[in-house]
């Protein structure tokens, strides 16, 4: 592949800005009214400050509205579950509509993140990547991706999970990862746009969404197994992930 893909071009870059800068001026509004909400609820900071790993493996923060207790968010529990006592009432209800995602569009306009891409992922999760995922870090991370559709449903897929990190590390990073690196391989700013329009579609008529993502994925060649897991109609079950030959069995090593 072309190191300067053209989704990386300055066209496509300032085009990006300035989606993202309209956007937030948008946004602002929901963000000061979901802000104040999280404020009367628990009187702490409504402002998340996550640390994730970016392109090239570099440590940055993006910006979420807290949707956790005070605190919670600093455990070593990275995934959530819909039944997860650190979620609060506004939390649930912004999660549901990803508002909590809101403010990366000022990781976007600071040039830490893009509207499309992989999701950044935690320190210790990237720690036990596969060389094979670790091709995700070449690129900066994204607000929305395909896996942001295809697993929005992440906190009912985790519920009743004794350890949702390693629920999540079978059932989810392995078909997540997949398709993160599909987007890598095949992006482009035809690709960015359809998978905004994909997210925005997803909000109000999911059955939609995934039939869309699975006619997509095929047409970007992906194996019919990732397909599969795509239109949502079977129980996911665990698998390795990229370049792994086994499932995963710890959280906090890396699979063989």
């Amino acid at each position: 592949m072309d190191p300067l893909t053209s989704s990386d071009r300055p066209l496509w870059r300032i085009t990006e800005f300035l989606l993202s800068a309209a956007g937030l001026v948008l946004a602002t509004p929901v963000i000061a009214v979901c802000a104040a909400a999280i404020w009367v609820e628990d009187r702490h900071n409504p402002i998340y400050l996550a640390p994730r790993i970016g392109q090239h493996g570099r440590p940055f923060t993006m910006l979420k509205l807290r949707t956790m207790s005070a605190g919670g968010a600093g455990t070593d529990v990275d995934s959530t579950a819909r039944d997860d006592p650190r979620l609060t009432a506004t939390g649930r209800f912004f999660r549901r509509f990803k508002l909590d995602e809101l403010p990366q569009l000022v990781n976007v306009i600071a040039l830490t993140m893009r509207i499309v891409g992989p999701r950044p992922q935690v320190p210790r999760e990237v720690a036990i990547y596969t060389d094979e995922e670790r091709r995700l870090l070449t690129v900066l991370p994204g607000v929305t991706d395909l896996a942001s559709i295809v697993f929005s449903d992440l906190q009912e897929i985790l519920a009743g999970a004794i350890d949702p990190n390693l629920a999540y590390g079978r059932l989810v990073r392995p078909w997540k990862s997949r398709l993160g690196l599909l987007y890598v391989e095949r992006r482009s700013p035809r690709l960015d746009l359809t998978i905004i329009w994909l997210t925005l579609v997803n909000a109000v008529a999911r059955g939609r969404a995934l039939a869309s993502v699975e006619r997509l994925v095929r047409n970007l060649g992906a194996s019919e197994d990732l397909v599969r897991v795509c239109g949502r109609r079977e129980p996911l079950q665990p698998a390795p992930p990229p370049g792994a030959r086994s499932v995963v069995t710890s959280r906090t090593e890396a699979p063989r």
